[in-house]
């Protein structure tokens, strides 16, 4: 029953970034300038509308394989392997580049980065735990 609530809402929070993702692709600002490191009030990177697109996929697909891993569809090992390589991403994100983003990064000091430290790398961590628990419970 845990692992379903656990899944699931895990599942709920992938497709939600999936659609916000989505909501910058096709011209949204809000909320945008946060999602990308900055160094000096610069953005180091500016996503184009197709890598956007493209992180949004992956993420529907990932809330797909988690879904799939919580009510198990066949072939079960798709799914249980699936969601093992959906935390494994998400275990390496919370981590980080040992530069800009995860938990050992170094440039801490931009708005960015607090909000990674305290919201984006907690979350990536927290789904990771929770596919692992998907891909192990099955």
């Amino acid at each position: 029953m845990i692992v379903n609530v656990a899944g699931v809402s895990g599942a709920a929070v992938l497709a939600a970034l999936s659609v916000l993702h989505i909501y910058w692709a096709i011209g949204g600002r809000r909320g945008r300038s946060a999602a990308v490191p900055t160094v000096d009030d610069r953005a180091l990177l500016s996503p184009s509308t197709t890598a956007t697109l493209a992180v949004a996929i992956l993420l529907a697909a990932s809330a797909a394989i988690v879904v799939g891993g919580v009510r198990g569809w066949d072939p079960r090992v798709v799914f249980r392997t699936g969601c093992a390589g959906v935390a494994i991403v998400l275990l390496a994100r919370s981590i980080g580049d040992r530069r800009y983003i995860g938990f050992v990064k170094r440039v801490r000091d931009t708005d960015f980065a607090r909000r990674d430290t305290w919201l984006y790398s907690p979350l990536c961590l927290l789904l990771a735990v929770v596919t692992s628990v998907v891909a192990l419970a099955r």
